[in-house]
């Protein structure tokens, strides 16, 4: 983990927030090369739900709403961590996290658990004492319920169909930790799939194995990903299984949920809301409250575990192997001598004509060893280098990653083998 974390800090994927001020506990920024990695994920999930299944729409939800939304989520009421409190040190545990009576900072003595809520609160309004309160959303998808209606009513969509949303989701955590695993500020991605309750079993089991073959085509090891099936439901639930990394420094971990909530959540907000969120089927006229199958997952866990499993040390380097639909550059170009003018203008050429395309980078530092070595750290799946051939024939040398193995090929047929190598399902 202590590489992981060296490695996104030194190569720019991820900063400590506000890190010049000693960080802030379950914070995180993401730089310049992680800001890649993450918007790349986030365009291929969003692309494979919106565009590879045809009954799925998505939204753009507000971070905050109106403060009955979380009363009839069930967030105010039991939205809690029970915590013990050390009796010596004053620090403070979660309960599930711990296994006997004495603290583990101080060996003092744990007071019984209490429960503190963790959805984080702000205020609406500009004058003190008339402010209300509200909260960040606890979790993302209750935009998605909150709009079932309108994306109906202004859709030609019918049951079953789904609506999906990436968005951040605030949790005032107590015990934040393990890097990028729980923090207090995190991105979810959710789809919420309406269905007949007659047909709930039957989508459930699709949903699940759905998402596990997505997951499984993006790790560089698929084989560590498993399923986890809960046994202990929340009262509205009928099954629950993670999907989980079975290979972190910290455990087998959940980086998505696949739940089965019934009616649970249209039902609350029809209650608190005073609205009637049902369905009509156009054909039998059956009216019902439409129950949910949900998959919901940490954009965030997912990052950090597809670089724990990309991550690799061999004799001489170190390598992240990301699919390349994934890494920040896609590929760097080369010219073999930086002090050969010659080279280097042909491979400015080059660079120039391919970067607005796909996601390049020049490099020129150093011997091209080095080059080498420094972009298969940060997961560049191909390096391009202009040599003297290449001022001759036109052809330049495209080495691989992950075999080191390098071959000639024509210039002008870069643009194509990079397209057909990064296609959305290669």
């Amino acid at each position: 983990m202590e590489k992981i974390v060296s490695l996104c800090k030194r190569r720019g994927f991820v900063f400590p927030g506000s890190d010049i001020y000693g960080g802030l506990q379950g914070f995180y920024d993401y730089g310049p090369l992680g800001s890649e990695v993450k918007n790349n994920l986030k365009q291929l999930w969003w692309r494979w739900m919106t565009r590879e299944h045809e009954s799925i729409v998505g939204i753009d939800g507000s971070i905050i709403t109106h403060p009955k939304v979380w009363e009839a989520s069930g967030h105010v009421k039991s939205f809690v961590d029970p915590l013990s409190e050390c009796k010596k040190c004053h620090h403070r545990f979660k309960a599930d996290d711990l296994d006997g009576n004495d603290c583990p900072d101080c060996d003092g003595k744990l007071t019984e658990p209490r429960n503190y809520n963790i959805l984080m609160p702000t205020e609406l309004g500009v004058i003190e004492g008339e402010k209300t309160k509200t909260y960040l959303r606890g979790e993302a998808c209750q935009n998605i319920y909150l709009n079932f209606k309108n994306v109906l009513n202004s859709s030609r969509l019918q049951i079953p169909f789904g609506i999906c949303q990436i968005g951040k989701a605030f949790r005032n955590e107590v015990t934040p930790g393990n890097f990028l695993y729980r923090q207090r500020e995190f991105e979810q991605w959710d789809l919420q799939w309406f269905v007949d309750p007659k047909e709930a079993d039957k989508w459930f089991e699709f949903w699940k194995e759905e998402r596990m073959n997505w997951y499984k085509k993006l790790f560089t090891h698929p084989e560590n990903l498993g399923f986890f099936e809960h046994t202990k439901l929340a009262h509205y639930a009928k099954k629950a299984f993670d999907i989980e990394y079975l290979k972190s420094p910290f455990g087998n971990k959940e980086m998505e949920g696949i739940h089965w909530r019934g009616d649970w959540d249209l039902s609350g907000h029809s209650k608190y809301s005073g609205q009637d969120l049902s369905y009509t089927n156009p054909v039998t006229n059956e009216r019902f409250i439409p129950w949910i199958i949900e998959t919901s997952g940490g954009v965030d866990r997912t990052f950090l575990f597809l670089m724990i499993d990309a991550y690799t040390e061999e004799k001489d380097r170190i390598v992240l192997k990301l699919d390349p639909r994934i890494a920040p550059y896609k590929a760097a170009v080369f010219p073999l001598l930086a002090n050969k003018p010659e080279l280097v203008s042909k491979a400015r050429e080059i660079f120039e004509a391919l970067r607005l395309d796909f996601s390049v980078v020049w490099d020129d530092r150093g011997n091209i060893g080095k080059r080498y070595y420094s972009q298969d750290e940060v997961g560049t799946k191909w390096c391009i280098t202009c040599d003297f051939q290449t001022l001759e024939d036109k052809t330049v040398t495209i080495r691989d990653r992950d075999t080191t193995k390098q071959e000639r090929i024509k210039i002008n047929e870069l643009s194509g083998f990079l397209e057909d190598k990064l296609k959305p399902n290669a």
